[in-house]
């Protein structure tokens, strides 16, 4: 026998192990390439990181931003004066010689992580999806769609939100009037990348609920017997993200968070039919034989 008909055999014995390893390369090369969308984005995010800056990362700093704006005229109608920010009590500053550029490069990684979320997600379930069965892919389809969405709402409130509610209420909250603001940019970005990014994340109780209904953790008639306790949580959440002892702020932090249990509810729900028009499925096919 040769050595490449031996080697052969040994590949036939070892199926198990070869296609693990198939697995590992194929699994390494949708990394790659879900890094090197990151990358690409986050390249185009440093050659416009001026602008990024001016008009993005910065602008929640300034009384004229959207959602100051837009607060001021909520507290017209409500009659609230309180809700109206007109001005920012701190200035952002840099210590380090090299702050501002590892600060620019930072954020140019968090802005490609973001805008590179679609296509990275899009690889990670190509990987994932051939090893669904049939009913569990179509049970996941517009799976990309749905985290991307959710992502991408999660995020669009966590800027436009809870980051200028944060800021405004450590902005303004002082120990004693001689006490000057001057806050560090790394720790501005920090706060605004942190808060941004959870929020996108949290958008995902769907999916969560999802997966968790799809294994039998979570059912519809739980999340409904135990809504009392989780609008307890996520107000306990709203007050914790909103620093601010308003109670506007925190509903309208909370608002949100109710809507999607809300969500997810249905959403476990429509597991749930699937799940019971299967066993009927199935119970049919074992009576028809």
């Amino acid at each position: 026998m040769s050595l490449d008909q031996d080697f052969d055999n040994q590949e036939e014995d070892d199926g198990t192990e070869m296609s693990f390893i198939g697995h590992l390369e194929e699994l390494r090369w949708h990394i790659i390439r879900a890094v090197s969308s990151i990358l690409v984005f986050a390249i185009l995010a440093f050659v416009y990181i001026e602008e990024i800056y001016h008009y993005v990362i910065i602008a929640p700093s300034r009384p004229d931003f959207w959602t100051y704006q837009m607060l001021c005229k909520l507290a017209d109608k409500v009659g609230y004066e309180e809700l109206c920010i007109k001005a920012l009590n701190f200035k952002l500053q840099t210590i380090g010689v090299g702050d501002q550029f590892t600060m620019s490069m930072t954020s140019s990684v968090i802005a490609g992580l973001i805008f590179a979320f679609p296509y990275a997600f899009w690889e990670i379930w190509r990987f994932i999806k051939p090893g669904l069965r049939e009913a569990e892919r179509k049970s996941a389809r517009g799976a990309v769609f749905y985290v991307t969405f959710l992502f991408f709402t999660g995020v669009l409130f966590g800027y436009y939100v809870v980051t200028p509610l944060a800021i405004n209420f450590l902005a303004n909250y002082t120990l004693d009037p001689s006490i000057i603001n001057e806050f560090s940019l790394t720790s501005y970005i920090s706060l605004v990348a942190t808060l941004t990014l959870a929020c996108g994340v949290a958008f995902q109780l769907p999916i969560v609920v999802f997966v968790l209904a799809k294994v039998g953790f979570l059912t519809p008639s739980f999340m409904r017997e135990y809504r009392k306790h989780a609008m307890i949580v996520i107000l306990i959440i709203a007050a914790v993200i909103t620093p601010s002892p308003d109670i506007y702020s925190q509903i309208i932090v909370a608002i949100p968070l109710f809507m999607l249990y809300e969500v997810s509810i249905l959403v476990a729900g429509k597991v749930e039919r699937e799940k019971l028009a299967e066993e009927r499925r199935l119970a049919k096919l074992g009576d028809d034989e």
